[in-house]
């Protein structure tokens, strides 16, 4: 099977015959939609195939291969009137270049608007009879020339904008202090963008634009731009697109079985495979009003193209072009406000809720003093890195970490957050090794107590308990090279608090499968002070009445636990169970538990 792993070429996924998930008969839905759709998804989620998809599908010069293309798919069946009645013309604002003046930007902008000009007039010549000026300096006029030339023929022109908000979007946030000027100049006022963008509307009142299909990542451009170009119809929440773009659980289940069997694996071990996939992949999902999960498509061709490759998953599981939304977290985390979201997300009790998902917010209210916490909690949103999850019983909604691999990113975020120097960092990793590798809790326990308590204690905690100190293990374990780190996993319906499980195909290592279980006590309940609590040993600490209740309830739950992972892993699991007890942001206290 051929995966179009870095594809987004329809024709060429489609004439060479490689694996395609058929969404086609959504196009009388999209059609029926509107004139001029706004449609956002996170980086590397499908948009610019979607794009490629429209394209073959309505271009006037594909029409001799309709049946090629899509005879085998829903839509060749049924195709609408519309197939292959336009003009096509493709605007990838990601090619752009994002550095330089203004004026530079400017020019860069009109660049790619000219070439693409000069491919139309060179893809459609035999049916224009007027021919279409290119103006070096003024894309604009370009733009106004091709039109000129649509109207002069039967046909009306589709315009398809990919990753609109892309070019924007990489001079805001580019470094040296002057990216929020150039973006304002740029897409504020009578900035060429925002200028562009009204030339798009106008030309849709008669004059030879007919439709438009734009996508990006996030509303902040378009909200920016706002009367220049207010006539799009945003479709990214509505329920019938939620699966546009992205895999359903089905249709990755089936594929993976596939090349499971022909790699001669067992029902068991692709079972294992999809539990994984399931674990790390999953959980992204774009209407409140449509709950099925969906999976990241670039990161599912990923594990497949290597799993077919070498029949076991990829060692790292984080696909190379994803980890850059790594970068998005950084940047909204030094966002006054935000720094706190991060480890909120992390936590996941009590969960983020919005009232509603905004998406008229522009840089104004992102870059100029306190952010809303809603306009941030979106942003997260948009960006991929965090997902909706239905309605709490208020209604209002509630937005998680979609899977594993972007906890991952929140967990670099934080441990980056808690321990900024680099030499405390290589002391975490060393800690951590010693716990997964032998067994030892201490020297981690001991980093966190001088590193991190205190930090913890500056934080603005309402009521602090075992789930602050479980953030600050689960920053510092973090490690899914080897292990399917859960926070919270279900076991028997019960809850333990940090699981990491060996991953399948790395139990050929010397590792260990490691359950912790935390508690917390506030001083008052222990009846001592800071000095006090200072001034005792460990072992005299284990003795106090509050703790031994606490180290006992541990350990009870722990046991439930434990039999739960023995019957669903049977001989293969190597766990080790340890109690750990914080005394305010003072000490920490562990035991291990021998079940």
């Amino acid at each position: 099977m051929k995966f179009p792993y870095g594809i987004s070429d329809f024709y060429w996924v489609r004439t060479e015959g490689y694996f395609y998930v058929d969404r086609t008969h959504l196009l009388p839905v999209l059609e029926d939609a509107g004139a001029q759709l706004l449609f956002l998804r996170p980086r590397r989620f499908g948009k610019s195939l979607l794009l490629s998809l429209l394209e073959n599908y309505y271009d006037i010069a594909k029409a001799s291969e309709f049946e090629r293309l899509f005879g085998n798919l829903r839509i060749g069946q049924q195709p609408t009137p519309l197939h292959n009645r336009y003009f096509v013309m493709k605007w990838d604002f990601s090619t752009v270049q994002t550095y330089g003046d203004p004026e530079k930007l400017q020019q860069a902008l009109y660049d790619h608007l000219n070439d693409q000009v000069q491919a139309f007039a060179v893809r459609y010549q035999q049916h224009l009879s007027e021919p279409i000026t290119i103006n070096p300096t003024n894309a604009l006029s370009s733009f106004a020339s091709l039109l000129t030339a649509v109207r002069q023929t039967p046909y009306k022109l589709y315009l398809l904008i990919d990753e609109y908000d892309n070019f924007a979007n990489e001079v805001l946030m580019a470094s040296g202090g002057q990216g929020q000027a150039r973006y304002a100049e740029l897409v504020q006022g009578e900035g060429v963008y925002k200028t562009l963008f009204k030339n798009i509307k106008a030309a849709s009142s008669g004059q030879g634009l007919e439709r438009v299909f734009i996508t990006g990542v996030s509303p902040i451009v378009m909200a920016d731009m706002s009367s220049g170009y207010n006539v799009a119809k945003n479709i990214y929440l509505e329920p019938e697109f939620n699966a546009l773009c992205g895999f359903t659980e089905a249709e990755v289940n089936g594929v993976l079985h596939q090349v499971a069997q022909a790699c001669g694996l067992d029902v068991i071990q692709a079972t294992e495979a999809m539990d994984m996939m399931r674990t790390f992949y999953n959980g992204y999902c774009f209407s409140v009003d449509q709950l099925e999960r969906l999976y990241n498509p670039t990161l599912v061709l990923y594990f497949l193209e290597t799993f077919q490759k070498r029949c076991r998953a990829p060692d790292e599981i984080l696909d190379s072009n994803l980890a850059m939304d790594r970068t998005r977290i950084v940047y909204v985390s030094q966002l006054r406000g935000a720094e706190q979201l991060v480890e909120t997300a992390l936590r996941e009790q009590p969960p983020l809720s919005v009232p509603t998902l905004a998406y008229r917010f522009g840089v104004a209210e992102m870059l100029e003093g306190e952010k809303s916490r809603d306009i941030l909690t979106a942003l997260l949103y948009y960006l991929g890195v965090l997902t909706l999850a239905g309605r709490n019983v208020e209604g209002e909604i509630i937005l998680k970490i979609p899977n594993l691999v972007i906890r991952r990113l929140y967990a670099e975020r934080l441990r980056e957050l808690l321990l900024p120097d680099i030499h405390n960092q290589d002391r975490a990793q060393t800690a951590a090794k010693a716990l997964y590798q032998r067994g030892e809790l201490q020297p981690l326990c001991d980093l966190i107590e001088a590193k991190i308590l205190g930090v913890l204690d500056n934080r603005d905690y309402k009521s602090a308990n075992e789930l602050t100190i479980k953030l600050a293990f689960l920053a510092l374990l973090f490690e899914d090279h080897f292990y399917m780190i859960d926070s919270e996993p279900a076991l028997n319906r019960r809850y333990a608090d940090l699981l990491m499980l060996i991953r399948p195909e790395m139990r050929r290592y010397k590792l260990l499968d490691i359950l912790l279980e935390f508690k917390y006590l506030k001083l008052g309940d222990l009846g001592l002070d800071g000095a006090a609590l200072h001034a005792k040993s460990m072992d005299e600490l284990k003795q106090l009445d509050a703790v031994k209740t606490q180290i006992a309830e541990a350990r009870t739950q722990l046991q439930t636990y434990s039999a739960t992972l023995t019957t669903r892993y049977g001989a293969r699991l190597r766990l080790r169970t340890f109690a750990v007890v914080a005394l305010g942001f003072e000490r920490l206290l562990w035991e291990e538990i021998i079940l």
